[in-house]
């Protein structure tokens, strides 16, 4: 087989759906993965079947380790290979650090970090075959700043980015790229759930020096610059795409 196969986590909506459908139209066959709704990533699967590409939709809960090998013994025998990894999948408890649970804790990071970890043992093995691959995970500001209400996720991404430079060597060897993109607010679907997604936006649009808020087009295009050749000498970094507004105190 030699048709290229893209994974794509959490591309029934947002980011990880503009990501696939961008792949699809790069030349790329799709793998959408889901959580809960099955009409979104199906109405993400028809854009991209249009558009003449072949489509598997897998509903996994990838915070778990043997959905995670599930999903990918599905990628297996439907495709045979992968060439690139997307981990766009997140989720998380927003509450104060002394309100969290473990059970908050448990399943931001199970989601935002492990998942990171164990699809990517998962995909290397199916890269590995075709000579190597590409890997870009999806963090956020909060990762390195105080962001309210934001302690576990924050907490969960700044592993994912040191989990990010630990694969980016241990993989290089398997010619297998890996780097992370973390962005600014961006006003998704994912934000309404946010308790202060108002403040948050308002902040962003008054306060960038780009003059306006980042868009889900500019972490696509992020995406897209990292999994091309011109990017092959960059390994384990978390490029921020922000406007410049982490640069200010």
């Amino acid at each position: 087989m030699t048709q290229k196969v893209a994974l794509i986590t959490g591309s029934s909506r947002g980011i990880g759906k503009a990501t696939a459908i961008r792949l699809a139209k790069q030349g790329y066959d799709i793998v959408i993965n889901y959580a809960r709704s099955r009409s979104a990533a199906q109405e993400v699967a028809n854009e991209i079947e249009a558009l003449g590409r072949k489509v598997l939709i897998v509903k996994a809960n990838v915070g778990d380790v043997e959905k995670i090998k599930q999903m990918f013994n599905q990628i297996d025998e439907a495709f045979g290979r992968l060439d690139i990894f997307v981990s766009n999948a997140a989720s998380g408890v927003l509450r104060p650090a002394m309100e969290l649970e473990e059970s908050h804790w448990d399943w931001t990071m199970n989601i935002n970090s492990k998942a990171l970890l164990f699809c990517a043992q998962e995909a290397a093995k199916l890269m590995e075959r075709n000579g190597g691959g590409k890997i870009v995970s999806i963090s956020s500001l909060g990762s390195i700043r105080y962001l309210k209400n934001y302690t576990t996720v924050g907490v969960s991404k700044a592993a994912l980015e040191a989990l990010t430079r630990y694969l980016a060597v241990e993989l290089a060897p398997k010619n297998i790229i890996v780097n992370a993109i973390s962005g600014g607010a961006v006003d998704t679907e994912a934000l309404v759930h946010f308790p202060n997604r108002d403040e948050l936006l308002s902040e962003a649009k008054e306060r960038t020096p780009a003059g306006r808020m980042v868009e889900i087009e500019d972490m696509v295009n992020t995406v897209m610059f990292l999994l091309s050749d011109e990017a092959s000498m960059i390994r384990g970094q978390t490029i921020i795409v922000d406007g410049g507004i982490s640069l200010l105190v």
